[in-house]
């Protein structure tokens, strides 16, 4: 989708050519005297027009508007979450035969521009076609939107979040919805590399050979049954001086799971190519930071790996060493997404985070806590957890802070090892966290618990690109935040950076803002999709 940005008022919106014009009516409008408010003045005076956030009224070619078709769409109190419900309901009008250009006008809301990033999201969304697999699938005629605030310069930030977020949203559920034969590992490192094209980002792609030498044994004992190299993948955002300490986000890239020997059953099993959800997210972030070019630096660590049940397949039982030194029984090889985390993580370590996020399609136990709506998060830290509860509520993008007690990790006790890979049925995504928890030593820590989230069943199925807006609001606030509490330099060629480019002046340079972010079953790792409640087999898996 091309998204441009316009200065319209409701007489100017009336005025614009296009195929659909959409105009998102509050429930505080007054009308003046244009004709788009004569129209929405006349609805409701017939009372056909209710201003409930995605109620709309549809008028073809209506006197003194030169739009062929006119949308009228209930925005409520116009906050982000009912724009995007009003935008949403609109996809059938916007996606028909014959729309080439839409305008979507928000010029009539209380506050444009600080619901321009969700309508630009929003719309991006609701394009969205996959056609990676599907030769026959129609790519949609309408390809061109424009946005029509009352005020250009104060929604430019907002707008340009917006389009970073489409595109790091859409690259992230492009991946997650390609089938595992045509997202594999060694795909799934090449598409790392071409984000790297892009100014201010570095990738690096470590191989069997390479991991081998690192000791990353729990990453290795997973992959060791599939006929698929391992591929761990090193990502760089430098986007602040190299002093600064890099935020470090590791996402799970089992790009197939089959559970392994523990083997999944057979309903539901397609629905495991969606395991590397976590990993599409660390790119989508990636692509949206190639964009914003925040003041920040960044490292992402995808460990992309299939998990098979070959003849030479790790086995319960198995114990294996991690690179930590940790020994690990594997007492069910479906809890797979938590030993390829366990190395990432303590690789992560030798870049000295400001802060660590994972990011995984985990458990199905968060499923049924908290289903679709929320994704888990747990954190040893206050701070963080708070930072990414505000960025998940900015974002649209929820979740959901769950425990951390350390009494959850007795269940980890093994005779046979230091630590064992599941625990009971009880609690199973808090257990799988202290698991993960055992290898980030005193890093302020975050886990992102994804699995009811990164993807939908039924008629919409297909994955979200959840959670890259909380991710990406995140990080745009740890810049504002150290943006608030740099001491200033004194230093002869003053330089700014601004939207990623250095900007000379021969005058001091005011600090450039960051786009401003509104503050607002046992232990498993992803199960296949539950029918009813778990069984106490299916609850055991990732």
């Amino acid at each position: 989708m091309n998204f441009d940005l316009k200065a319209l008022n409701l007489a100017g919106a009336a005025a614009e050519k296009c195929d659909a014009l959409v105009l998102l009516v509050p429930d505080a409008f007054k009308p003046g005297k244009d004709a788009l408010s004569q129209c929405v003045a006349q609805a409701r005076k017939a009372g056909d027009l209710d201003n409930g956030a995605g109620k709309q009224l549809a008028l073809y070619q209506p006197a003194g508007v030169a739009a062929r078709r006119v949308l009228l769409l209930g925005a409520g109190t116009a906050s982000a979450k009912e724009v995007r419900t009003a935008l949403t309901a609109a996809a059938s009008t916007l996606k028909a035969t014959g729309c080439k250009r839409a305008v979507v006008c928000l010029s009539a809301l209380p506050d444009a521009a600080a619901v321009t990033a969700a309508a630009v999201q929003t719309l991006a969304d609701i394009s969205y076609v996959y056609t990676a697999t599907k030769p026959e699938a129609k790519a949609l005629a309408w390809t061109r939107t424009t946005v029509g605030v009352p005020d250009k310069a104060a929604a430019a930030q907002a707008f340009a979040l917006g389009e970073a977020l489409a595109s790091g949203v859409g690259m992230a559920r492009e991946w997650a919805n390609r089938p595992a034969n045509h997202a594999t590992p060694t795909m799934l490192a090449a598409a790392a590399k071409a984000l790297a094209k892009h100014s201010g980002i570095q990738c690096k792609v470590h191989g069997p050979k390479e991991v081998a030498k690192l000791g990353m044994g729990a990453f290795m004992s997973v992959a060791q049954g599939s006929a698929q190299p391992l591929q761990f993948i090193e990502l760089h955002y430098n986007g602040a001086a190299k002093s600064q300490a890099p935020v470090v986000l590791v996402g799970k890239g089992i790009t197939f799971d089959t559970g392994g020997i523990s083997l999944k059953p057979a309903a539901g099993m397609d629905e495991m190519k969606f395991d590397m959800g976590g990993a599409a997210s660390v790119l989508g972030v990636f692509r949206a930071l190639a964009e914003l070019r925040p003041a920040i630096n960044v490292v992402g660590l995808i460990p992309a790996c299939e998990n098979m049940p070959d003849g030479t397949a790790v086995k319960p039982g198995d114990v294996v060493t991690s690179m930590s030194g940790q020994t690990i029984e594997i007492l069910n090889t479906d809890a797979e997404g938590r030993l390829v985390l366990c190395d990432a993580l303590t690789y992560a370590a030798r870049f000295k985070p400001a802060a660590l996020v994972d990011v995984a399609t985990l458990t199905g136990a968060c499923v049924i806590a908290l289903g679709g709506i929320r994704s888990g998060m747990y954190a040893t830290s206050d701070a963080l957890a708070d930072a990414l509860q505000k960025a998940g509520d900015a974002a649209q993008d929820l979740c959901w802070r769950m425990p951390l007690d350390d009494d959850y990790a007795e269940g980890l006790k093994t005779t046979f090892a230091d630590v064992a890979n599941v625990a009971g049925r009880a609690a199973g995504s808090v257990t799988a966290a202290k698991f993960l928890q055992r290898f980030v030593g005193d890093i302020p820590w975050a886990h992102l618990d994804i699995a009811g989230t990164a993807w939908k069943e039924g008629a919409a199925k297909g994955g979200t690109g959840r959670p890259v807006g909380l991710l990406v609001h995140y990080l745009l606030g740890q810049v504002a935040t150290a943006a608030k509490t740099a001491k200033p330099v004194k230093a002869k060629a003053p330089q700014a950076v601004v939207a990623g480019k250095v900007a000379k002046s021969a005058k001091p340079v005011k600090t450039a803002k960051a786009v401003k972010v509104a503050q607002p079953a046992t232990a498993s790792d992803t199960a296949p999709t539950a029918k009813a409640a778990l069984t106490p087999v299916e609850a055991a898996r990732d």
